[in-house]
């Protein structure tokens, strides 16, 4: 691996790369897909991504560390507030921003971000396979009013795998001059136990449908860790009492779908085994309740 120190025939680049766009616009998909790896919680339903989360992708000299972040949208929950906030800090923190328009969407999500921020950033149109040749260049058509705004416009697809080298070459080309910030080895400054709660999120998603995702959360208690085996307890919290009884389903049958998809999400990141305990507590209004949030993770 190279040096991480700029030399004055190669200089490095480092910078700090904001995923922002509307809930479900398919930002934690397309940092999975860049960085290679599995570790951002991925789910259909909108507003799955809570918190920030940092991920480093190495590109020829320079180190990418892209924040992924929640949508952005209005609700009047504190718990919604927070993750307006966390999207907001990001967008101010960082050097440039990855805006994600999903090619079926209108451009007026497009429209309210460039009310929220004159910062530099890429347009990335995602999603391109689920439409027409035709109807993604009428598209491209309609974001050319705003060319004077957008460095860049890079069509992408994740699951017909378009765009990734141009999407990083064009975000390399827009990163200033710097030391790595991080050992080039990393592939996220997260701890595991946050990668290890979001991925059992990710399995509560799946499993559950309606209100109880959004209502519901999960505290690693304890990881007992070894070479080849994790031990994992972890609490899920949910506001009701009806949503408990869900959750753990009639004789557990619930409880043990959803351990076994999050013991799958946490070996497939970790290549280890994994022993997982999941248990299910209520707390009232939890998601309305500032000490609340804070005791689970959210600091305000």
């Amino acid at each position: 691996m190279k040096s991480s120190q700029s030399t004055s025939s190669n200089p490095t680049k480092a910078g700090f790369v904001a995923l922002i766009g509307r809930p479900n616009a398919g930002k934690s998909t397309l940092l999975n897909w860049l960085l290679g790896e599995k570790i951002a919680m991925v789910s259909h339903k909108a507003q799955a991504t809570r918190k920030r989360l940092y991920a480093i992708v190495m590109y020829k000299n320079a180190q990418i560390i892209f924040i992924d972040t929640p949508g952005l949208h209005e609700k009047e929950r504190l718990l919604n507030k927070f993750m307006l906030e966390e999207a907001l800090k990001a967008m101010g923190d960082c050097d440039l921003i990855l805006f994600l328009a999903p090619v079926t969407d209108p451009t007026t999500h497009y429209e309210r971000f460039l009310q929220l921020t004159n910062k530099p950033h890429i347009l990335v149109l995602t999603k391109i396979d689920m439409v027409s040749n035709e109807a993604l260049l009428q598209k491209i058509a309609q974001y050319q009013k705003y060319q004077d705004r957008f460095l860049e416009l890079v069509p992408v697809s994740v699951k017909k795998n378009i765009g990734k080298e141009e999407l990083l070459e064009a975000i390399v080309k827009h990163l200033p001059e710097h030391p790595y910030y991080y050992d080039p080895e990393l592939l996220t400054t997260e701890h595991i136990r946050d990668i290890y709660k979001e991925l059992i999120r990710e399995a509560l998603f799946e499993n559950l449908s309606d209100e109880i995702p959004y209502e519901s959360d999960v505290i690693i208690d304890k990881i007992e860790e070894s070479p080849t085996l994790d031990r994992v307890y972890a609490t899920i919290v949910v506001e009701k009492p009806s949503q408990k009884g869900i959750v753990i389903g009639k004789g557990g049958a619930t409880i043990k779908r959803i351990g076994k998809r999050a013991r799958q999400l946490l070996e497939q990141f970790s290549g280890k085994k994994i022993y997982l305990e999941l248990f299910v507590v209520v707390k009232r209004g939890w998601t309305k309740n500032k000490k609340e949030l804070e005791r689970i993770g959210y600091i305000f």
